[in-house]
């Protein structure tokens, strides 16, 4: 790789010189994308074309594409046997740019002849090196596939990856630059209605993409949004700082006394990482420098930082609380809050049940989704405007840490689980719940319903919206750029709870591509079980819920189901629920060993002279939450088949469970209502889960 970032920026330096001789000559090399197959006026919208442009009359640029050609001297259609090969051979191009492989992904080819590929692409850039001894030659990561190409599932998509590695292993062994066509369309299906060919704004991409990369022109020193005047920076561990700058520009990082170094590479990328900061209200100055361009950010704080997400119980904000929680959010964010700052990222449109316009309609394809913004410190107005649960958990983590909080919200109500995935790991992993979200009975219908609704005016079949899969990740969580912070609290579930099954796949793969996404894999990820609701399925996904959260690593849940409402899927005490997500957090990853971190967990379901004794963990002043009789225990002797029965704690502390209906019961349940008014609760008057356990012997 090293040798190929160096190539990279040494034809940076070439093509000045070059260009002291005459017009450079630029080949575009490639098959139906580089053609421009099925863009309007083709000649002057493909990307070779939009590529002159952008390079000016110093430039000769020629389009080289054929069309249906395959990479693989053995394929069906090999692109040297066409003429477009002899001709751009006969050009004796300065600079070559080959993007070849889609068509090698076809069953008459990679499954035959994969192992030539390698050898087969060495061979053609051997032939242009030979036709100019001086010329640069470049090769492209293929532009995407997109799963609703009709070969997607029949091998394409496998073979496509392979061949991507392919790529990459060609251009580290002939020292050739890399250019990323994939990423630049990757979330863009919009741009590509047949799922393979990019229309011509899509082609304008990719020549921008190429033209960067032939320039290092990346626009100079640029950082993400997120970095802005009152941000908290992650302490305690090694910071990375990111950001985009020209090729080759160095790049100086400062901060708190330290000063670091990096240098962006060919594709206009660069990181530093500092020294573990130390957390502290000492406003600092974080300043970066690039090619004569320099960013100061001020009043920066070390801390403590949490992504807060999920969908609209998430998104709740503090002014729609109830009015004594209101009252006293706002209270304390006027006079003791100043270690909270909050980035707080709201949509410019939201899925409410109307038509979107067309201009809403070509936002939400191009990705225009969340409103500019930027850190705030914590004020009245700031907190009122807030998420009600990451607030109530930040104000908890600050007063028991005695640091700065920082806290990202970008919740969306009504999201989808799948819509926080990234698209490569559902189209590895549960491509099924891409396809035809309007008709798939994988998504819930309320979800369907809402979507038809708002698309009602779009004339495609690749509109794009917020509660398709992939889409939020791409427009919430690629922006933040892997900016470094400590966990995650979620709330979501509502929009997944008609398909147990399917959550509990998608669930795993949320936490396990976010935890790959930020480089790593124990981050916390303590999320929030549903509350109560007269809707049949809950009491289940509460009990699934549960279950995820004994099954996934540094993953806690925080039990809300005693502050639901029969008929309100936003219940207004949210006070409580951002604390008991906060005490998960300071036991688990902070080292709080003392403090109670949620209600009774069910340990062991013993049948003992024929009763049922129910043992728990943190179970300390076992009680009852109201001083009534224990509520919503049942038994059964065949599962499915369930009676009341009556519970008791004895002096152990456990629960004992006896029922006229069941002798021998060999399964209980507990909470097992969709709106529950079970009172199970510990000293701490934290309540137990909804669960369900087979019953063993003595």
């Amino acid at each position: 790789m090293k040798k190929v970032i160096l190539a990279a920026l040494a034809a940076l330096i070439i093509l000045p010189q070059a260009m002291a001789g005459g017009k450079i000559r630029v080949a575009c090399v490639g098959d139906s994308v580089t053609y421009g197959m099925t863009i309007e006026n083709r000649e002057q919208n493909c990307y070779p074309a939009q590529l002159q442009l952008l390079l000016g009359d110093g430039y000769d640029v020629r389009n080289f594409g054929h069309s249906g050609t395959t990479l693989l001297s053995r394929g069906h259609n090999p692109y040297v046997k066409v003429d477009e090969y002899r001709q751009a051979l006969d050009f004796k191009a300065d600079i070559v740019i080959i993007h070849l492989g889609l068509n090698d992904t076809d069953p008459r080819n990679w499954p035959e002849y994969a192992e030539d590929f390698v050898p087969d692409y060495l061979s053609l850039i051997e032939d242009f090196r030979k036709a100019n001894p001086d010329c640069r030659v470049y090769i492209c990561r293929m532009t995407p596939i997109f799963h609703t190409h009709w070969r997607f599932r029949a091998g394409t998509r496998d073979w496509y990856r392979q061949e991507q590695a392919a790529i990459e292993t060609v251009a580290g062994i002939a020292g050739t630059p890399l250019i990323d066509l994939q990423q630049a369309l990757y979330s863009r299906p919009d741009l590509m209605p047949d799922a393979l060919h990019p229309n011509a704004e899509g082609a304008g991409i990719l020549a921008k993409t190429v033209f960067s990369a032939l320039t290092g022109d990346y626009g100079g020193l640029k950082m993400p949004e997120i970095y802005s005047d009152n941000m908290v920076l992650q302490s305690g561990r090694r910071l990375r700082i990111a950001g985009t700058a020209n090729a080759g520009d160095r790049v100086t990082v400062a901060i708190a006394g330290q000063k670091v170094e990096a240098a962006a590479g060919p594709d206009g990328r660069w990181q530093a990482e500092l020294e573990p900061l130390e957390a502290s209200f000492e406003p600092l100055t974080l300043k970066i420098a690039a090619g004569g361009r320099v960013l100061t950010y001020r009043n920066v704080l070390a801390g403590e930082v949490w992504l807060c997400s999920g969908q609209s119980n998430m998104a709740f904000r503090v002014n729609e609380s109830a009015p004594e929680e209101i009252q006293e959010q706002t209270g304390y964010a006027a006079s003791a809050a100043r270690a909270i700052r909050f980035f707080n990222m709201t949509p410019k449109f939201r899925p409410d049940n109307i038509e979107w316009s067309e201009e809403t309609l070509g936002m939400a394809n191009r990705l225009d989704y969340y409103r500019p913004t930027e850190w705030s410190e914590c004020t009245p107005e700031t907190a009122a405007r807030f998420s009600a649960v990451g607030f109530a958990f930040g104000r908890m983590l600050a007063d028991s840490l005695g640091c700065p909080v920082g806290l990202i919200h970008n919740a969306i109500g009504g999201s989808t689980t799948e819509a926080w995935i990234p698209r490569r790991v559902l189209e590895e992993e549960f491509v099924d719940i891409m396809y035809d979200e309007l008709k798939n009975p994988i998504v819930q219908e309320w979800v369907r319903g809402r979507e038809i609704k708002n698309l009602a005016k779009s004339n495609s079949r690749i509109q794009r919206h917020p509660y398709q899969p992939c889409y939020l990740f791409e427009t919430g969580i690629m922006p933040l750029e892997h900016y470094p912070i400590r966990g995650v609290i979620w709330y979501q579930g509502e929009s997944n709870a008609h398909n147990i099954e399917a959550h509990e796949r998608l669930f795993r793969l949320l936490v396990s591509s976010w935890r790959e996404n930020w480089e790593d894999e124990r981050m916390p990820f303590h999320f929030v079980q549903l509350s109560s609701i007269k809707r049949p399925s809950w009491p289940r996904f509460r009990d699934s819920q549960r279950r995820l959260a004994l099954q996934t690593d540094n993953c806690e849940m925080a039990v809300c189901s005693d502050l639901g409402h029969p008929t309100n899927v936003h219940p207004t005490h949210k006070k409580a629920v951002g604390e008991r997500l906060a005490r998960q957090a300071l036991k688990h990853d902070y080292g709080f060993s003392k403090i109670t971190a949620s209600g009774p967990e069910l340990v062991s379901a013993v049948l003992k002279n024929g009763r049922a004794v129910l043992a728990f963990d943190n179970a300390a002043g076992l009680k009852s939450a109201d001083g009534e009789p224990l509520r919503c225990f049942e038994v059964a002797r065949f599962d499915g088949l369930y009676y009341p029965a009556e519970a008791v704690i004895d002096e152990s502390g456990n629960v004992v469970l006896t029922s006229d209906r069941v002798a021998e019961p060999r399964y209980v349940r507990y909470a097992w209502q969709a709106f529950t008014d079970a009172n199970l609760v510990n000293g701490e008057n934290l309540p137990a889960s909804t669960f369900k356990a087979e019953i063993t012997a003595e």
